[in-house]
């Protein structure tokens, strides 16, 4: 009898690569930076999961750096603004993400046990093809090489719309969704996920929610580390996760379990 689970389709950043989703947040404060707009770390995060284009347009409309970026320009962003840090960004991205590109610990391990059970495995990202690139080599020396690769501006609406992750399942050839799972970090690709009606995965510890490189994920002291991996948890939750947690190494007990849900009806 064929494993009840079709497919598993993964995030990339913050979810099997770039423990803690560092690379767009470096490239996204440069980028501004370079505008002579301070860009925080939590502001970079906001809307992170979203295409790389459509983030941009959400910082830019964002009630703290809209602002800003009125005082310092005189007005508010125009569509020419964000063609022209859109332009900045791309190859910012794309040296940040391979500078990012080492695999998660027990990524290609989770992989290949799902393999090894008959599930197919794709793979969603708000990055562009043109940044994914560099990337993808990488990760496949390092043992991760997903069957599909779904990027942004391949789909007609990026996250949180589902078209991505369909794209992925055609692509696939797996169905129904109620019987495929994505995996994801941030709360945009989990409800990406759910409106897909798939089964959704939250990773809460190396994710954009937490938003520490793994060294100082692992420095935490132990309470503020709880807390931190609580409140990354919420955050996912209220976007509809089914599950949560801490990183893909923990994958495996929890496609079994949907497995077992599914089998049961």
């Amino acid at each position: 009898m064929s494993f009840p689970v079709k497919a598993v389709v993964f995030d990339w950043a913050g979810t099997v690569i770039d423990f803690g989703c560092m690379a767009p947040v470096r490239a996204l404060i440069e980028v501004f930076a370079a505008e002579g707009v301070a860009l925080s770390d939590a502001e970079a995060r906001r809307d992170m999961g979203k295409a790389k284009l459509d983030h941009l347009r959400a910082l830019l409309a964002d009630p703290d750096v809209a602002p800003r970026w009125r005082v310092l320009k005189g007005a508010a962003a125009t569509d020419a603004d964000v063609a022209r840090l859109y332009a900045r960004l791309e190859p910012a991205m794309k040296a940040a993400a391979a500078a990012a590109a080492t695999l998660i610990p027990g990524a290609a391990g989770t992989v290949a046990e799902l393999r090894a059970l008959g599930v197919k495995i794709g793979s969603g990202t708000g990055y562009t093809r043109e940044m994914m690139g560099p990337i993808l080599p990488r990760a496949a020396e390092q043992g991760y090489a997903p069957d599909v690769v779904v990027c942004a501006g391949e789909t007609p609406s990026g996250r949180p719309s589902p078209l991505m992750t369909w794209k992925a399942l055609i692509e696939l050839d797996a169905w129904p969704a109620r019987a495929c799972v994505k995996v994801d970090d941030a709360a945009v690709g989990i409800e990406e996920g759910r409106l897909a009606g798939c089964w959704t995965v939250g990773v809460s510890a190396s994710g954009n929610g937490m938003g520490l490189d793994r060294p100082a994920y692992l420095s935490l002291p132990a309470a503020e580390r709880a807390a931190r991996l609580a409140g990354a948890e919420r955050e996912l939750r209220a976007a509809g996760a089914d599950f949560v947690i801490e990183d893909v190494s923990q994958l495996i007990p929890v496609v079994r379990q949907i497995a077992e849900r599914i089998a049961a009806g």
